[in-house]
Order: structure tokens, then C-alpha cells, then sequence
């Protein structure tokens, strides 16, 4: 584990399945309990994934995502991502070629700063204006 600023960067277990996966939400659950935790999960390391390995990633984006954070996976191996294709959760994640591009994605563009003196709703048209309209 490390930390790159606000972002912490996990490296996944060489094999996730039930047991491998207790253990790692063992290790990652008090990133996940701070408010809007930040975390990307390096999968360079997995060699063997399997359905259990698949619910404690999703159980640790639900559990970020809880709290106003986000999870993003990097570095995810052609074999994980077929898997995670096959059990349809392909769509869920977030991912990146490197645990850096993860962690640059976490850095949101400033918007502009919009004046809040006009309202967001025109004033000037009313019911009339809808039937005309009609």
C-alpha cells in the first residue's frame, strides 16, 4: 500500500478468491470507513480470479461508494478482465493501463465559478406561455 496525496493505492493478492479476499478487505476496511476514501486497486499482480475474488471487488467499491468515495482498478489482467466480462460487471469499474493513470483520474477539473445571481429558471414564462406553445 501506498499513498499518492489524497489517493491510497492497494496491490491486489497474486491469487483472489474467499479467503484471499477476507483478508484483504481485513486490511483495506479502515481506508474504506474515512470520508470520500480515494482508493485504486492495482491488479498487476492477480493470476487466478474467481466469483468470490469478483464480490469482494464489488463490495469494496459499495463500501467507498457509501461513503462518497470512488474505487478504480488498474493494471487488470486480460484473464481478470474476461472474467469480470462474463459475470457482467465489466461496466462497474473504472480502469486504467497504471496505477497512475488511476490516480490522475481522481484529480477532478475546477469548473468554472458560475454567478448565482440569475435564477436557474426563467421568471418571465408562466402557464400562458405553455399553451401558446402548444
Amino acid at each position: 500500500m501506498y499513498s499518492r496525496g489524497p489517493v491510497i493505492v492497494m496491490e491486489l493478492p497474486e491469487t483472489l478468491n474467499h479467503a484471499e479476499g477476507e483478508k484483504f478487505v481485513s486490511e483495506l476496511q479502515p481506508l474504506l470507513e474515512v470520508h470520500r476514501p480515494r482508493i485504486v486497486l492495482d491488479c498487476s499482480q492477480i493470476r487466478h480470479m474467481d466469483s468470490a475474488g469478483i464480490e469482494t471487488l464489488l463490495y469494496c467499491m459499495q463500501e467507498a461508494m457509501k461513503r462518497d468515495g470512488d474505487m478504480k482498478l488498474a493494471s487488470v489482467s486480460p484473464e481478470s478482465a474476461t472474467i469480470m466480462e462474463l459475470m457482467r460487471v465489466d461496466r462497474l469499474f473504472e480502469v486504467f493501463e497504471t496505477a497512475d493513470e488511476a490516480v490522475r483520474s481522481f484529480q477532478a477539473v475546477a469548473s468554472p465559478d458560475v454567478p448565482q445571481s440569475l435564477p436557474w429558471y426563467s421568471p418571465g414564462l408562466g402557464l400562458g406561455d405553455l399553451k401558446i406553445a402548444s
